[in-house]
């Protein structure tokens, strides 16, 4: 088999290809794509504190703290004091970054439709049974 034709190779080409079209949709918004997983979990109430939302993101809390820290700086997130524990805060969505996350996602889900053109919705649901399968053995693998 050609390494240039493994699974590993062209889910990493497609996962760049993804990563450079979103960036450059978001960008207009006011986001980067790192931000999303963020967004999205303080949106949606599943995380709420550095820690929590590193592990939500699957990223080291450096580079986590160094992402809250610019996305303070850009106005999309406030942290606040934690009432339970002096030592951490708690970070929210400011109004601005919740009036623009739909937008977003909606460019995010556009773009996806783009370049699943073609695919039949059992293909599409397909491949994502089937990459969310290889995650595990990734997450299994990688220990």
């Amino acid at each position: 088999m050609d390494v240039l034709s493994t699974p590993g190779h062209l889910i990493s080409l497609a996962a760049r290809g993804f990563a450079r079209l979103s960036e450059a949709r978001l960008k207009p918004l006011g986001f980067g794509l790192g931000h999303v997983p963020v967004l999205v979990a303080l949106r949606d109430g599943q995380a709420s504190t550095q820690r929590d939302l590193a592990r939500f993101a699957k990223v080291e809390q450096p580079p986590m703290a160094q992402m809250l820290a610019r996305m303070e700086r850009d106005g999309l997130i406030q942290r606040t004091p934690d009432p339970a524990d002096g030592r951490s805060s708690r970070v929210t969505l400011t109004d601005a970054a919740e009036a623009r996350l739909p937008d977003a996602v909606a460019t995010l889900l556009a773009g996806n439709q783009e370049v699943l053109d073609g695919f039949s919705e059992a293909e599409t649901q397909q491949l994502i049974s089937l990459l969310q399968r290889l995650l595990v053995n990734l997450d299994r693998v990688a220990g």
